[in-house]
């Protein structure tokens, strides 16, 4: 008995110590996404940052529970919970009744989801699915999804048990500044990457005011030239017509004849 209780106790403490290690890891590894660095506020990037605040923080765990829960052929029942404690272990019990269900379990946040467990037959009415994960970054929303869309007529029955235990706040202060460290290092990177950015974008920008200075100061230039080539343009117009009148009043006159001239039986032309 000693023997089993002393096996137990050294499986909890490998188990604990996993955990701490994996939280570790999470919080040394956290790199905020595009869209935190990137929002209009900055209090969107510390609140994943931060976590939950401390003044009124209660390391209280969450028990989600369904027992006997119908779910229909062709339909599938899906059950979100929602984690705000980074370092949160969930822990899940899924059994049915008499026929096996599909199951998956998927990790939501704003830069994308992680597939905790892929959506898979399971002999959940032989022997119970169990499952044990740590929950790094958040917000997260978790969906639990039970799928018997591949049964025509058969109902299923299942019963889940979720439990959501959150990091008592010394763990959640440490994970607070190691994130706090990480985050740093990816902003005062993305802040060199940025300033480089803005010089170059700069010179481009000065470069381009000058060309359209350039730009400017010849369009100018050819509207004057422009205007002057329309009124030369009309004047010359105005030239040809007359000049084109003359020639054909000339012709006629070499031709035809003066219209005051005698003609050759004494009468005056008439044209």
């Amino acid at each position: 008995m000693k023997s089993s209780l002393a096996e137990e106790s050294r499986l909890s403490e490998l188990e604990a110590k996993a955990i701490s290690e994996a939280t570790v890891s999470v919080d040394e590894s956290f790199t905020p996404s595009p869209a935190l660095l990137n929002a209009p506020s900055a209090e969107a990037l510390f609140q994943q940052v931060d976590g939950p605040s401390l003044e009124s923080y209660e390391a209280k765990e969450s028990v989600y529970v369904g027992k006997s829960v119908p779910i229909s052929g062709r339909c599938n029942l899906e059950v979100p919970i929602h984690v705000t404690a980074p370092g949160s272990i969930v822990e899940y019990a899924v059994d049915s009744k008499g026929y096996d269900i599909k199951f998956s379990v998927e990790a939501e946040r704003e830069e994308g989801i992680t597939v905790v467990k892929e959506l898979s037959r399971v002999d959940a009415h032989v022997d119970a699915v169990t499952g044990k994960f740590l929950v790094g970054s958040v917000p997260c929303m978790l969906r639990f999804t039970f799928n018997n869309e591949y049964s025509w007529m058969r109902e299923k029955n299942i019963s889940y048990r979720v439990t959501v235990t959150p990091p008592s706040a010394d763990i959640l202060l440490g994970g607070r500044r190691r994130r706090a460290k990480a985050c740093q290092k990816a902003v005062m990177e993305d802040l060199d990457s940025a300033k480089q950015r803005l010089i170059t974008v700069m010179t481009q920008k000065k470069e381009l005011e000058n060309d359209l200075r350039i730009l400017m100061k010849s369009l100018e230039e050819k509207k004057v030239l422009m205007e002057e080539a329309a009124k030369e343009s009309s004047w010359l117009q105005t030239r040809v017509d007359l000049r084109v009148t003359q020639a054909s009043m000339l012709n006629d006159r070499l031709t035809k004849g003066w219209p005051d001239e005698p003609k050759a039986n004494g009468k005056t032309r008439t044209i």
